[in-house]
Order: structure tokens, then sequence, then C-alpha cells
């Protein structure tokens, strides 16, 4: 055992190591230290500048779900057809021109592509466009804010809302005419994107999708739209090789495709429309019909197309036919299967089996089905829309419209003959 004194020497030497440890902890501490020592926290820190755009914008990157596909970027490349660098300025410049969000907008007709027999109107030509968007209230309290004489009295009265309740009416379309700008008299339409693409899919109306059965310009392109265009210009060729026979030209093809629309449009029976326009187009606008197709026809199986030819061949078997029936859209194919049902007395579990739809495949009373059935889906929505132009147009612009209109088809059935 160790002594006092041994005991208390040690306790003094373990004092004096922790003092100098100390003293030296102290001295590099104070050695680093900053000249003024940190304020202490705030007990409410200050609040953090909020971004002046209300709602603020969001992230850069996103974690929601993509609405639109993701395309590669050579998809629908058919559907870009060119024009000339004036009239694509000209077309871009009038879209640019809206305040009011358009998601998706294309011009058409004869202001566009040139259409044979057409007589050019002495003050220019009126050019078509339709345009697509998302919300069509919103759209149109921006568009009457910004526009208002391009609607009526009365649909400025009644405002945005009357508006896009009546443009859902029918084929789901607002139209205003004879409005001026750029130099240019224009009539464009409104539909919303949802509206097109169910259109595109299905045939709900073919008001739309059989507008863009024929050559278009796009302006504005939304991904989600080519892509049903895309199915849309596969179902048209699917409806006209049904209805052609197994050899036929390319001439009758774009014909019976560009019909499609037409087939139904009460404007055909009354002096509205010139008799020979779907001859008249195509004649004119062949090279833009053959880049919208060619493609298309020859990806189908059964279909041959040589590149350096005019003619078309098909498989006519009923396995090959009813392939294509099959995927014709669902609007059509429903009104053919009911159709068939009722004539042939066939159950309705039976109507899902391949060997009826092979029946039905081979059919010759067929292709007298499709144009009577895809003309009865053109007439109510295409009558509708006429009636239509009575309020979105009001009566002054209505007659003006018609009047011009039967103007076009004397002047088209005074050329007729000649041609």
């Amino acid at each position: 055992m160790l002594s006092v004194a041994a005991r208390s020497s040690r306790s003094r030497l373990i004092l004096s190591r922790f003092i100098a440890r100390s003293l030296s902890t102290e001295t590099v501490a104070s050695a680093s230290a900053d000249p003024a020592p940190p304020p202490p926290p705030a007990k409410h820190p200050a609040p953090k500048t909020r971004s002046r755009l209300s709602p603020a914008p969001r992230p850069a990157i996103s974690h929601r779900r993509q609405v639109s596909p993701q395309l590669p970027p050579t998809f629908g490349q058919n559907q870009l057809l060119p024009v000339s660098n004036t009239t694509r300025a000209l077309l871009e410049s009038i879209v640019a021109d809206f305040d009011a969000p358009i998601r998706y907008a294309f011009a058409y007709g004869s202001g566009v592509f040139e259409q044979d027999g057409y007589v050019p109107d002495p003050k220019g030509p009126m050019l078509d466009f339709m345009f697509a968007v998302t919300y069509p209230q919103h759209f149109h309290s921006i568009n009457m804010n910004q526009h208002p004489n391009h609607y009526p009295l009365h649909a400025r009265a009644l405002g945005s809302s009357f508006v896009s309740k009546v443009q859902e009416i029918g084929p789901g379309v607002w139209f205003n005419a004879f409005v001026k700008t750029k130099g240019v008299t224009i009539k464009y339409g409104v539909t919303t994107v949802d509206n097109l693409c169910s259109d595109l899919l299905n045939w709900n109306s073919l008001y739309l999708a059989g507008r863009m059965h024929k050559p278009l310009r796009i302006i504005k392109d939304e991904p989600r739209v080519r892509l049903t265009q895309q199915v849309n210009l596969v179902s048209a060729i699917r409806a006209a090789i049904l209805i052609l026979p197994e050899s036929f030209s390319e001439t009758q093809l774009f014909e019976t495709i560009a019909g499609i629309s037409y087939s139904g449009d009460p404007r055909m029976v009354l002096p509205a429309e010139n008799r020979g326009k779907v001859g008249n187009i195509v004649r004119k606008q062949r090279d833009q019909f053959r880049e919208l197709y060619y493609r298309l026809v020859v990806g189908l199986p059964g279909v041959q197309w040589p590149i350096w030819s005019t003619t078309i061949r098909q498989d006519v078997g009923p396995q090959a036919r009813a392939a294509h029936l099959r995927k014709l859209p669902s609007n059509l194919l429903a009104k053919i299967r009911y159709r068939y049902q009722r004539e042939w007395s066939v159950p309705d579990s039976e109507m899902a089996e391949n060997a009826t739809w092979m029946k039905i495949a081979g059919d010759e009373k067929l292709p007298l089905v499709l144009h009577e059935e895809m003309s009865g889906i053109v007439r109510y929505p295409a009558t509708v829309q006429s009636l239509k132009g009575l309020v979105s147009g009001g009566l002054i612009t209505s007659a003006r419209y018609s009047a011009e209109k039967v103007g076009k088809w004397w002047r088209g059935s005074k050329q007729a003959p000649s041609q």
C-alpha cells in the first residue's frame, strides 16, 4: 500500500496535468475563434420571399404522370405536309395572334391547298382553321376579351359559359366566321383536345375525323393528337379498302377516303356544295394524299402498292377482310355488328366468334352497309352543326355564309360540264 505522502504527491501530479490540458484547450479555441462571436439564432426566422406568380411556378422536374405520350421524333411525319413559305408564315402569324391558349391547330380547305374547279373569290379565299383547346370556357373568355368582334352580339352578352355550352352540342365545335385579320378573311372552329381525339379514335361523329382524312397544314402540334390522327388515317384506309374491289387505282382510294365525311352531309343534298367536290380535291392534291397515306397503306397486311405504280391490289379473302373489319373504329363497328345481328337474327354470344366476322367480311353487301352506316354517323352531327351556325354566327352571318356556299356551288356546277 502507498503511503500518505506518496498518495498526496500523485494527486498533485494528476491535478497539474488536468490544469495544463485545460489551459491548452482554451488557448487553441480562442486562437481559432472569429473576432466577433456569431449572433444568437432568431426565435422567428424571416419568411422566404414568395414568387410574384400566382399560382407559383411548378418545379422544373415534375414527378407527375405524363399525360401526352412520348413519341419518336419521326412518328407521324406523313402528317406534316409542306406549303409555300408565304402561306406558312401567314398561317402561323394568324394563330400566334390569339392570346387564348391553343394546344393544337391546323388549317385546311381551298385556301391552303388548291382544289380543281375552284373559282377564286375576287375578295380572296376564306382560310379555314380548327383549334383544339383544353378548357373551352377559359379560351372563349380570353378570346372574347381580346377579339369581341369575332362573336355575335348575343354571344358577347351571354358570355363565355353560354358559348362553351353551345359548343358541346352535337359534334362539339363552335365556329367564328368572316373574321378579318392580317389582311385576309378567316373562319375558325374551336373544340377540345379530348373531343377531337375521341372522334379520331372512335368516329363518334366523323365531323372532325372526316376533315382530317384530307390534307391539312398543322400549325401547332400535340403528341396525343398526332398519335390518334395516325390511327384515324389507318381507319380510313381500312374502311376504304373494304369498299373497294381486289384491284383499284390510287385515285379510287383517295376519292373513297375523301368522300367519307361528305357521304351523309346534308349540304351535299342541298345546293350548298359542289357535287364534284371530292374529285376536285383529289385531282389537285394527289401528291399530298400520297404523302399522307402511301406508307400506311403498304404497312397493312395483304395490301400491295409498288412505289412506281398507281394500282393497288389487296387480299379479298374472308380472313384478311375480317382482320380489317374488326379493327374499324368502335362506333362504326358497333353499328355494323348491330345491323347484321338484326338482319341475320344472330345471338349476341355468337357475334364475338371469328366465324361470324369472317361471314360478315365475305358478305357481298358489306361495301353498301359500310357506306350507309358511315353516312348515318355523319348525318346527324352535320345537321346539328349547320343549325348551330344560327346561334354561333347569328342570322346575318349565317345567311351570308349560306349565300357564299350557294355561290360556290353555282360556279362549280357551271364549270363542271367543261371538265
